[in-house]
């Protein structure tokens, strides 16, 4: 998924946070759930850009939107895919045709049957051009999607097709061994036909037109405090839930987080919801509640290349030459985290070993490439380059952001000013490419490196944001596309990697690591390698 890493920290009163939260720890009730049986007590940083599966691009939306969707598959803990919605797929021999057989018990939370029907309109609906699905793309496979979203076809062109109420069939341009990855990520969630074409801001509130197929239904979104789930009585596996309700407070300092997780009032704090303070981070390595994991994800700042200095491929060099990775891992953030060398983790099939693009803090290749990329601007002095770092509001981007800064004042000359934005502002100022250097992360939606190297196919695709494109990184993607041979496959997916790290669009930090704290006795809250947390399979012992 897109995973846009937006923990944010702005200090806030304890005391505060706990009254607009009203909920404590473990199975005890809260004045504001009044729930019975099993509660679990979640944060995360700020208010869910949007609750979508269709418009959802980041981590916090994507978390909550897996508890009350559920796609034709879904992915178990061990990163295996298992049928979901769909009780039976079959795949053509020349993989390029897939029926799905929806099971007979998929309902909707207001007694709806879910239908073949509500797929073929859910993913018709994010490549409707009018729409604006950042994530249309990841449609792209599909036969016909990207020339109706692009505006050269038709909805009626696209490759699925609802046979009946029970009958999906997906034609592919060619074959992907992802595929099934992909019907299990939100973007391929079904939504409520039926209800959706009543009411186009069905999405906007919990309420009778918030209509979900998933194990947990969206009982309450208080806008900016908090969002509460409730176990669905009409999921189709509903016995295998073990947690009756979720409380998901927005609480915007993981100092915050972390004090109320030690007081009880939270059982977890983690990627994909709330990060651990890093204030916090030693303490719990000490008394060894601290679990750390690979995942496939990196963290990066982005060039805006329209921007008059940024377009200047030498500075972006510079810049990225001269960050020190390794002190800032073993310093800063201290979570084991793996220096980044190009835009695709390591822990991605295929990937295990990093080409080499570039050397950590590389100082000399850093003022070399300065030089070069003043004189091409007609700069005379470093001084004259000042530059816009822009996070969105969290200590540990601040922390990172800070550490940079200083690296490059001190080693290249220039200045650089922080911009801080609440999430949600940032993310509007970053599409719009309001910008000069900018930080995101992103993690795998499926475990291919494609889903990394989608995002610079064009200009224009939502999640690139940098305006970079090159018509030999996508005739490269095309040819991987097309490649059935896997080792070929992935030699051109290699090259194109190489392609976008000669230019710099992006500068590569780090992969991220998972760094969670859980309550006692609790299970299913380890993240998955993609970073996701599978809210249906949570247990809490009695």
């Amino acid at each position: 998924m897109k995973k846009n890493f937006l923990w944010v920290a702005i200090l806030a009163a304890l005391t505060l946070v706990l009254g607009a939260c009203g909920f404590g720890g473990g199975d005890e009730k809260s004045e504001d759930s009044k729930s019975d049986g099993k509660t679990l007590n979640l944060s995360i940083a700020s208010e869910p850009p949007s609750l979508h599966p269709q418009l959802a691009t980041d981590t916090q939306s994507g978390s909550i939107l897996n508890g009350v969707f559920e796609g034709l598959t879904r992915v178990d803990e061990k990163g295996e895919v298992e049928n979901a919605i769909a009780e039976d797929v079959k795949v053509s021999d020349d993989k390029l045709t897939y029926t799905f057989t929806l099971r007979d018990d998929a309902k909707w939370s207001n007694g709806d049957q879910v239908t073949a029907g509500d797929f073929e309109y859910a993913w018709k609906w994010a490549l409707e051009p009018k729409n604006a699905s950042q994530y249309s793309y990841i449609f792209y496979a599909i036969k016909g999607a990207e020339a109706y979203n692009t505006g050269k076809g038709k909805a009626d062109a696209v490759g699925v097709k609802a046979i009946d109420d029970k009958t999906l069939e997906v034609t592919l341009n060619n074959p992907t061994p992802y595929f099934l990855e992909l019907t299990a990520f939100y973007s391929y969630m079904p939504i409520n036909k039926k209800v959706a074409e009543k009411n186009d801001k069905w999405y906007a509130d919990a309420g009778e037109d918030y209509v979900t197929n998933g194990p947990y239904t969206l009982k309450e979104w208080k806008h900016n405090d908090k969002v509460t789930l409730a176990k669905s009585d009409s999921y189709w596996d509903k016995d295998s839930v073990d947690v009756d309700t979720i409380n998901i407070a927005m609480i915007e300092s993981s100092a915050t987080a972390s004090r109320m997780f030690e007081s009880g009032d939270l059982d977890f704090l983690g990627s994909p919801f709330q990060s651990v303070s890093l204030d916090k981070i030693d303490t719990y390595k000490k008394d060894k509640s601290l679990q750390i994991s690979d995942i496939a994800s990196v963290y990066l700042y982005k060039f805006n290349t329209k921007d008059d200095v940024m377009k200047n491929k030498n500075i972006r060099k510079a810049l990225t030459l001269a960050i020190n990775r390794q002190g800032l891992i073993d310093n800063v953030i201290k979570g084991e985290q793996k220096p980044a060398n190009g835009i695709v983790p390591m822990s991605i099939n295929g990937w295990d070993s990093q080409q080499t693009f570039f050397k950590d803090n590389d100082m000399k290749g850093a003022k070399e490439a300065l030089a070069k990329g003043m004189k091409e601007l007609g700069i005379k002095n470093a001084s004259d380059i000042n530059i816009k770092l822009s996070i969105n509001t969290d200590e540990a981007h601040a922390a990172i952001a800070q550490y940079v800064q200083e690296g490059w004042h001190k080693n290249l000359g220039v200045n650089v000013t922080i911009d801080n934005s609440e999430w949600q502002v940032y993310l509007d100022k970053v599409d719009s490419g309001d910008f000069e250097v900018a930080r995101m992360g992103w993690t795998a939606d499926y475990n291919d490196s494609t889903s990394f190297l989608d995002l610079y196919t064009t200009a224009d695709n939502g999640n690139n944001q940098t305006g970079w494109e090159s018509k030999e990184y996508q005739s490269l993607m095309a040819k991987a596309q097309k490649e059935t041979d896997v080792e070929k496959r992935l030699a051109f997916l290699q090259k194109a990697e190489a392609v976008f790290m000669a230019d710099y669009p992006a500068a590569p930090i780090y992969d991220y690591t998972s760094l969670f704290v859980v309550k006692d006795g609790i299970t299913g809250m380890e993240p998955d390698v993609l970073g996701n947390i599978n809210l249906k399979d949570v247990k809490i012992a009695k």
